[in-house]
């Protein structure tokens, strides 16, 4: 029998990062993939993204509905319960072999815990990051917990991974699979690119991302109005916003974008841009602003300046590109001009991406069939104690 695996994507940006995995696993005679789409690909409000998987040619095994229409605390834990409810029925039914899942999202946890009562071994790619400011950290650390493989972003990443007392044998160092989509996805013409975006991309623009920073008090209404009030001082430059996810307070986010939308010019928003389009936008863009880890993963790549405010990306290894900011409105303002000047942008320009060299889907599919095709796994883990 072929060898089932079981594919989660719950978002449009894990999604991308999973696109080349897909394709070279579906290429592998022994294994039958198997895609399910859950979270924030199925909602309205949030741009209904598994067409775009769809799209790709991709047919997804199985649609579990589990978001609610809130985002306060209280309904991202039943949106998790609701998760283990529809994955518990789903992992019964399929039996996989493996489970693949990326990233720290609540709904991933949610998801590993149901396949680790089922005894699915999971494979996980970026555990050993850190994201002070996020919730996402705490996740991230338990699925590394509930995982059998795991893929790392960094050599630095993959011994956090070995210090959570996970074999070395089984933690991979495969560089981050965004650099890999920059360097082989045919990128959109920037002429075509402002046609599909209907914006003159002949003037200067910032593409923006800006999620809520979980573990902070401070209300991410006054963070987001801090950005936005910068935004509109500079008329010169358009800002491309790309919108917030399905993390607690999100919406609140989501809803200032829209109004500032309505009443200033050069503040344009996107529910999605889908992979493509998102790392089109970054090819041409004169800087990348926000907390969202496409600035420190993927934008030192185009060589274009990064503006990373607040905490939630703290900790993250970083390249000469970016610049650190609170999210007060003199900092922000402090930053972008910094980001304009011809210094900073031949610095830029110059960097070197600490986060691989762009191979990391092979690797990671190489790794799935030497232990799924030479049964190599055995869940029964030992603690691996680093020498002291």
């Amino acid at each position: 029998m072929k060898k089932r695996i079981s594919i989660l994507t719950a978002t449009r940006a894990e999604y991308g990062l999973l696109k080349p995995i897909i394709a070279k696993l579906k290429m592998i005679e022994e294994f039958d993939v198997r895609i399910v789409a859950t979270g924030a690909h199925l909602s309205p409000e949030f741009g209904l993204t598994y067409k775009e998987v769809e799209r790709d040619g991709f047919l997804i095994d199985e649609k579990i509905e589990i978001l609610l229409s809130a985002d306060t605390p209280s309904s991202i834990s039943k949106s998790m319960g609701l998760a283990m409810i529809g994955f518990a029925d789903y992992f019964e039914k399929l039996n996989p072999d493996l489970l693949i899942v990326l990233g720290d999202r609540y709904e991933t946890l949610a998801v590993a815990m149901a396949g680790m009562n089922k005894k699915v071994p999971i494979a996980h790619l970026y555990g050993g990051e850190t994201t002070e400011g996020a919730i996402d950290e705490s996740i991230r650390h338990a699925i590394t917990k509930l995982s059998y493989l795991h893929f790392t972003s960094t050599e630095n990443y993959r011994r956090r991974v070995i210090q959570l007392g996970e074999h070395p044998d089984r933690v991979f160092n495969v560089g981050a699979i965004g650099i890999e989509n920059i360097l082989n996805e045919n990128l959109i013409p920037k002429e075509k690119l402002g046609n599909e975006l209907k914006i003159n991309l002949t003037k200067r623009y910032a593409v923006v991302t800006f999620h809520p920073v979980t573990l902070e008090n401070e209300s991410p209404k006054t963070q987001i109005e801090s950005l936005l009030d910068v935004c509109k001082i500079y008329k010169d430059i358009n800002f491309i916003f790309t919108k917030a996810n399905a993390d607690s307070k999100g919406r609140v986010i989501n809803q200032l974008i829209d109004e500032y939308t309505k009443v200033n010019d050069n503040i344009i928003a996107f529910t999605s841009l889908g992979m493509i389009k998102y790392l089109s936008a970054l090819k041409y863009c004169s800087m990348v602003i926000g907390n969202s880890s496409s600035g420190l993963l993927e934008a030192p790549s185009f060589g274009v300046p990064t503006i990373n405010i607040g905490n939630r990306q703290k900790g993250r290894l970083q390249a000469s590109s970016v610049i650190n900011c609170s999210p007060a409105q003199e900092e922000i303002k402090q930053a972008i001009d910094l980001a304009l000047s011809d210094s900073f942008i031949k610095q830029a320009k110059m960097t070197v991406n600490p986060y691989g060299n762009g191979d990391t889907s092979r690797k990671v599919v190489e790794t799935v069939k030497e232990y799924l095709l030479n049964r190599k796994i055995d869940l029964k883990k030992k603690f691996y104690d680093c020498e002291v």
